[in-house]
């Protein structure tokens, strides 16, 4: 297996081709891994190291490019990036890949998406890892519309806005099409209603940077659903915590706890 650069392929769903890779054990549980804003699976996943950790741990690591990231179609109308839409994705390639039950692994965006999946389709998620997204997937995390601007904007140089800046230098590190992010940050951004987040009786682990300031308390978030619990990554921010080694191993422990229930 070529952790540098897994193998893509690709299927359509809704008239849209996603990209995915599929490594790891065929025979172990599937992880299903749901990126973030602005990122890729190639980004989030293998190069902070998770595809290696959860193979290396004996899981089947499936990763999908989000609609309008990476290799995959990038719609411009804000419409086709509602949350539900792309966890339709989501279930759609789990169904491409004939896989009943699924453990859900999404940061920030990616948290969202899982979220939005869980409730639609409760019997394929065996479990939630939640990452970079607390109680802003109910109360908000702030005004992107300047982010969308920002991504916009024909000179970085006139970029005022702080967090408008590190999404647009991200996006063109990322080498990503700015007109399709801009457009799904404005139509991804659907709030949770508090009282759904308590019908999801999956168990989830809740993981947030000390230094994150746009996830939101993890533990409120965790209060919120039956079986689910915070974890807090020592001195991470919202971009550093994905790869944090604190953050991997809760995450294995997690799925070894899972597996003895």
């Amino acid at each position: 297996m070529n952790l540098n650069a897994p193998a893509f392929t690709s299927f359509v769903h809704d008239g849209v081709n996603l990209c995915y890779f599929d490594e790891g054990d065929p025979s172990g549980d599937p992880v299903l891994l749901i990126h973030g804003f602005a990122s890729s699976a190639l980004v989030n996943w293998v190069h902070p190291g998770w595809l290696k950790t959860l193979g290396d741990a004996g899981y089947r690591v499936i990763a999908m490019d989000n609609r309008g990231h990476g290799g995959s179609d990038k719609p411009l109308d804000a419409e086709a990036y509602r949350p539900w839409v792309m966890a339709g994705d989501l279930v759609a390639l789990l169904d491409h890949l004939r896989i009943p039950q699924a453990h859900l692994f999404g940061y920030s965006m990616g948290a969202r998406i899982s979220v939005f999946a869980a409730l639609a389709h409760p019997e394929r998620i065996r479990s939630l890892v939640l990452g970079g997204l607390g109680i802003g997937m109910t109360d908000g995390v702030g005004d992107w519309d300047p982010i969308a601007d920002a991504l916009l904007a024909p000179e970085v140089e006139a970029i005022t806005h702080e967090r408008g800046k590190m999404f647009r230098a991200f996006a063109d590190q990322t080498k990503s099409d700015k007109e399709a992010l801009a457009a799904c940050i404005r139509g991804s951004r659907d709030l949770v209603a508090r009282s759904d987040m308590g019908r999801i009786d999956a168990p989830t682990l809740i993981g947030v940077g000390t230094k994150d300031d746009i996830a939101g308390s993890a533990q409120e978030l965790a209060d919120l659903m039956p079986d689910a619990r915070a974890l807090d990554i020592p001195n991470r921010d919202h971009m550093l915590a994905v790869g944090d080694r604190v953050f991997k191993k809760a995450v294995l422990e997690f799925y070894a706890e899972l597996a003895s229930r």
